[in-house]
């Protein structure tokens, strides 16, 4: 079964692309860390002898470490701007990359910082461990931190990830805010560039009470106003082809949600054995007045069983995220390719991006093409496109080469492409599309693999 809704035109000439603020804003972090170092230089009149290159070496990692708690958790605030006009994916690839510099700036920070010392006591590693950990003010909460900082990372590395479930990722990803909040004492207690320096260490409380506000406001505040504004519960669930589920939700004015096509929503369903996830799903079509649709295919536990979700189910939602938008587009001619399951939405674009628009539809076989009448349908009523690449009788799958994509689309180089699907799938097809003379910053692509 496919649920139609109704259509709404699309405009016929592309408005002017949104430029990304990506450059601006890693500019801004990269300015903090020269910052963080620059204040370690001005406080620091000599470097004397093997224990002062150590210890002033472990003062650096730590400061930058400190430093990168700080945009560690800020990356993952979900800041709107971050999010919708950088774009989660990309966010959440920095967010990955703090995080491996962070473990890396703390592990160096304490092996240098105990060699200094033991250096300068003429006293052994241990000891001087043992000394530090017990008798320095702020250091037992410090390490506990620590404890929890380096179990985040061990549980982040991607092939600890393939083998626990998301929950248990996420609920130890939380404990981030826990070790910051123990760490942060013992950096201002002990930090020689904060003891005595007024308006370091007012930087540094700004610092951190501004990512704690960001924190509070949009990871906790305002979802719970969306929710307890707009009331969202489950209006019906559809299949629209194998293992593949469309749920309608309805709710209060969710026009007013500024929700665009190409955009996701992180859904928790307050049913049994769903309410402890938040997963994040695509909207498959342009969000109305009181409705909403997410289409999801029945890849884990989860994902199946949203299937038997029953009406009137109540659902908490935080978003709108991503930047898989029309405000990428930057040419009159567009080209939409998704595979599998990625359909979703590439179909909500596909009824909504203005001019010229092409869809390529990857699937097995074409009872695996869901939503398949909307879009043959939509076809239709905007005069536009739509082309299958389907598996052969043999099984064999079509190859999307470069080749072959000029031969479909006529003037390639010259479109917009909008790609998703599996990571694998868009890699080779970026390749493809670049070898087919296609401008890097004409291929939108959101992947949440890290």
């Amino acid at each position: 079964m496919t649920t139609v809704y109704e259509r709404r035109a699309a405009p016929a000439v592309a408005p002017p692309a949104r430029r990304s603020p990506a450059g601006v804003v890693l500019a801004l972090l990269w300015a903090g860390a020269a910052a963080v170092i620059a204040l370690w230089w001005s406080d620091t009149a000599s470097v004397v002898g093997t224990a002062g290159w150590l210890t002033g070496a472990g003062r650096i990692a730590g400061l930058l470490c400190g430093y990168a708690c700080a945009v560690l958790v800020g990356l993952m605030a979900r800041v709107p701007l971050l999010e919708r006009r950088i774009g989660s994916d990309r966010v959440s690839r920095w967010h990955a990359m703090a995080g491996r510099y962070t473990v890396c700036l703390v592990l160096a920070h304490i092996g240098l910082i105990l060699a200094g010392y033991a250096a300068q006591d003429s006293a052994s590693l241990w000891h001087e461990t043992l000394t530090v950990v017990l008798d320095y003010p702020e250091m037992l909460k410090a390490t506990a931190g620590t404890v929890i900082l380096l179990a985040v990372g061990i549980t982040s590395a991607r092939a600890v990830r393939r083998r626990t479930s998301h929950e248990f990722w996420y609920y130890v990803h939380l404990l981030t805010y826990a070790a910051v909040f123990l760490a942060f004492g013992h950096q201002l207690a002990l930090g020689n560039d904060f003891n005595g320096n007024a308006v370091a260490t007012a930087a540094w409380y700004a610092l951190y009470l501004g990512v704690a506000a960001l924190v509070l406001w949009f990871r906790i505040l305002a979802p719970v106003r969306l929710n307890l504004r707009h009331r969202l519960r489950v209006e019906s669930v559809h299949q629209e082809a194998p293992g593949v589920w469309s749920i309608v939700v309805h709710g209060r004015e969710l026009d007013r949600l500024g929700a665009r096509p190409g955009q996701f929503f992180r859904w928790r369903f307050l049913a049994e054995g769903l309410r402890w996830t938040a997963t994040p799903y695509s909207l498959s079509a342009p969000p109305r007045r009181n409705r909403m649709r997410i289409t999801v295919k029945a890849l884990g536990d989860h994902s199946t069983a949203v299937a038997l979700l029953r009406p009137g189910t109540r659902v908490w939602a935080e978003g709108p995220y991503g930047s898989l938008t029309g405000d990428r587009q930057t040419s009159p001619k567009s080209l939409l390719v998704a595979a599998g399951v990625g359909i979703t939405p590439l179909r909500a674009l596909f009824e909504t991006l203005p001019g010229d628009v092409t869809l390529l539809y990857r699937a097995r076989t074409a009872e695996d093409l869901a939503l398949g009448g909307e879009l043959e349908a939509l076809a239709r009523w905007r005069g536009a496109k739509v082309l299958y690449a389907l598996n052969g009788p043999d099984g064999r799958r079509p190859n999307l080469t470069a080749p072959s994509l000029r031969s479909a689309v006529p003037d390639l180089a010259g479109h917009d492409v909008y790609i998703c699907g599996p990571h694998g799938f868009a890699r080779d097809l970026y390749e493809e599309l670049r070898a087919a003379g296609v401008p890097d910053s004409r291929i939108h692509h959101e992947s949440f693999e890290l």
